[in-house]
Order: structure tokens, then C-alpha cells, then sequence
């Protein structure tokens, strides 16, 4: 269907805009926590290469600064070059998170361009990383990290822990050894795989979803952020950004996850729940601090599970 020009997104805190374009659910692993059930048998969606071009077209006009193109794995979406291309020909800063299990010669050259940075995640050493994506990642993950670093190519790296008393000191020593100057821990948040079954819930959540930020779904299901899939605000297939982004629907998911309450499911959100506000992620990431909500590293910024 044809679509309108969007009006400008608004952002309450002053913040910068930011964009997720959550391509896919497809990837070659399958991590136990993936915050989103991505794997193998995943898919590309209903999302055409035309529908993400227009969204790259409607931020760019409403002066979102910057996107990141995230899965899902990527890499495996076959218009994912395309897309990044455009992006950079609109003037937009892009970061691409991947596994970085295989990257081509044809994404190198994508990433040696000037305005695009890499992220990745790290689950510690070869045995402990290899045990959370469920095959033999490390050593390729690990290998391309050091290309990265030595093509100067920006890049920062995400430690995943999953034992609440771990500081993932001995890995971010290990990857500063490798000469990665960008290096956070987080936890494993939980959603997805990584919430063991129980329904989603807003106290998860860092606290400044929607503020400037916005998902887009591989079907076009636009949420606060990609942590926040089950709050859909809107579809892009059906609605321009800036009026899915101005409309009631987020205004409403963004009140609730500033209450820290639940949505759209049958559980609510009590200091028992594993979500619950004493958990340490939630609680350092709330609306008033100044950091930034960037996905891929800790605390206040939301890091996918991929």
C-alpha cells in the first residue's frame, strides 16, 4: 500500500534518535537466552527489500541520526548489504550487530566504509562461549574481532554472563588484550529464550524505551525497543514511522513501561518476578539518567542476545 511521509519524531529527554532494524529471525546459532528465539528455522519475514528502503527513507527525513541493523544474524539477510548501503548514501550513522561467526568479503568492505561501526556479543572463553551458542563460534567469533581491530574498523563488544555474581573481568581483560577499547558487561535479560518460559514483562526493561527509540520486526511490528517486541505500538506495512511514533499506542507502552508494569500478558510485575525492580539491569538503566539506551552494552543500554 502507498504510505504518506511521516511527521518528525519527537524525542521528550532531548536524546538522540536511534532506530533499530530488527532484519530477521534467521541465524546460524541458537543461543539459550536469545532475547528474540532467533536460530535456523527462523525466517526473513513479510518485510520487503522496498518496505526497509522506505524506512530508511522515513527516518532519515524525520533526522533519526543513526540506526543499527541487528536479528537475528544480519549477515544472512540477503538484503542486508543493500540496506546498509542506503542508509549511508541518506547520511545515516550505522552500526551492525552481528555474531561475527562468518563475515564476507562483501560486508568487510561495508564496514571499512566511514560512518559504520560493528558490535558483537562474547559469552568468555572458547568452552563457555561455545556452550551458550551451541556450536564451534569462538574461535571464528574471536578471529574476526582481531580483524576488526586491526582494519580499525570501530567496534565494541558486549560480555554476556549469565551468573548474576560475574563481573566479566577476565574476558574484558581478554579482549582488551586483543586490543578492543569498547568493551561492557551485561546480563542476560529476560526475554525470549532468556525469560525460561515465563511471559514478558515491562520491570525487564531498561526504562527508556520509546524515548527517541524505536524497533521495526522482521514483519514490520514496530515496538519501543527490540526487548519490547510483545508491546507492538503499530505496523509500518500499514502506517507511516513518525505517526506510529506521535500515536496513542506508544504514548500508552511508554507510560506502562515507565510504571514498570505489564502489558499485554497475564503476569504482572511484583518484587517477586525475575524481572522485578531490584534486578540490577533494570534498575541502572531508569529515564532519568543521561546514558544512552544503545544496544550491545550494559545497564542502560540493551543488548540483543544473538
Amino acid at each position: 500500500m502507498s504510505v504518506v511521509a511521516e511527521a518528525p519524531i519527537t524525542v521528550d529527554t532531548g536524546t538522540p534518535g536511534l532506530v533499530w532494524l530488527d532484519l530477521t529471525r534467521k541465524c546460524q546459532l541458537a543461543c539459550g537466552h536469545c532475547h528474540n528465539g532467533s536460530g535456523p528455522d527462523g525466517t526473513h519475514g513479510s518485510m520487503t527489500t522496498e518496505d526497509w528502503m522506505r524506512v530508511l527513507d522515513e527516518a532519515a527525513v524525520a533526522g533519526v541520526p543513526r540506526v543499527q541493523f541487528t536479528g537475528g544474524e544480519v549477515t544472512m539477510h540477503p538484503d542486508a548489504p543493500a540496506l546498509v548501503a542506503h542508509a549511508l548514501k541518506l547520511g545515516l550513522a550505522v552500526e551492525v550487530y552481528s555474531n561475527m561467526v562468518r563475515l564476507s568479503e562483501n560486508w568487510w568492505s561495508l564496514l571499512r566504509r566511514d560512518n559504520v561501526s560493528l558490535a558483537t556479543s562474547y559469552y568468555g572463553q572458547e568452552d563457555a562461549h561455545n556452550a551458550v551458542t551451541g556450536r564451534n563460534s569462538h574461535a571464528r567469533t574471536r578471529a574476526n574481532i582481531v580483524k576488526a581491530v586491526t582494519e580499525n574498523i570501530p567496534i565494541r563488544v558486549s560480555v554476556i554472563v549469565s551468573d548474576p555474581t560475574d563481573t566479566g573481568e577476565e574476558t574484558k581483560r581478554e579482549l582488551a588484550a586483543l586490543g578492543v577499547r569498547n568493551v561492557r558487561v551485561d546480563h542476560v535479560r529476560p526475554f525470549g529464550r532468556g525469560a525460561n518460559g515465563q511471559e514478558p514483562c515491562t520491570d525487564g526493561l531498561c526504562g527508556r524505551c520509546g524515548d527517541g527509540r524505536a524497533s521495526i520486526g522482521p514483519n514490520g511490528s514496530v515496538s519501543p525497543c527490540v526487548f519490547s517486541t510483545w508491546l507492538s505500538v503499530g505496523n509500518i506495512q500499514d502506517s507511516p514511522l513518525g505517526a506510529i511514533l506521535s500515536g496513542p499506542e506508544i504514548a500508552e507502552a511508554n507510560a506502562a513501561i515507565r510504571a514498570g508494569r505489564n502489558i499485554g500478558g497475564s503476569r504482572s510485575c511484583g518484587p517477586d518476578s525475575s524481572c522485578g525492580p531490584d534486578n540490577d539491569d533494570a534498575r541502572s538503566c531508569t529515564p532519568d539518567t543521561d546514558d544512552e539506551c544503545s544496544p550491545g552494552t550494559p545497564g542502560s543500554e540493551c543488548t540483543p542476545r544473538n
